[in-house]
């Protein structure tokens, strides 16, 4: 609902998937013409805010997904937030830092064609754990002395 100089209140739809720079024409809202002519058209300047978690690439949307070190190196599953309520990734064992995982259809709606959606690319971040007990510091020392040995 947006407000007019003159106090109006004029209800407009806002098209799904509306990209920031898009225009939105409302017939007859506009202000009024000279001599009492009927009014002209609203012209509406699309400027869409910035996602807290999503960054948005056209119809694509990008988020990063913090995946532990442990589901890193052994593979399993993480949790990713979409637009629509959170999805089930598979993470494969040795999946590095960086990597990017598309998940279809999850992305924003394209405006011509509401039905057809981008993607979400999702980029995984590694979570290294930052305090180690005695005994797990003595384990990654395990396995750091087992790779120096192949």
């Amino acid at each position: 609902t947006l407000e007019r100089d003159d106090g109006r209140k004029i209800r407009v739809k806002i098209p799904a998937g509306a990209r920031t720079g898009s225009k939105i024409r409302v017939a007859g809202k506009g202000g009024t013409g000279y001599g009492g002519s009927p009014p002209g058209d609203l012209y509406l300047n699309i400027h869409v805010q910035p996602h807290p978690v999503f960054e948005r690439q056209g119809d694509n949307l990008r988020c990063d997904v913090v995946v532990d070190l442990y589901t890193a190196v052994l593979g399993g599953e993480v949790q990713v937030d979409t637009l629509n309520g959170k999805v089930s990734l598979k993470i494969p064992p040795g999946t590095t830092g960086g990597k990017i995982f598309r998940l279809r259809g999850k992305g924003m709606p394209n405006p011509r064609k509401p039905k057809q959606r981008g993607n979400l690319l999702a980029t995984v971040q590694v979570q290294v754990p930052q305090k180690l007990t005695e005994r797990e510091r003595e384990l990654f020392e395990e396995l750091a002395q087992l790779r120096e040995k192949e």
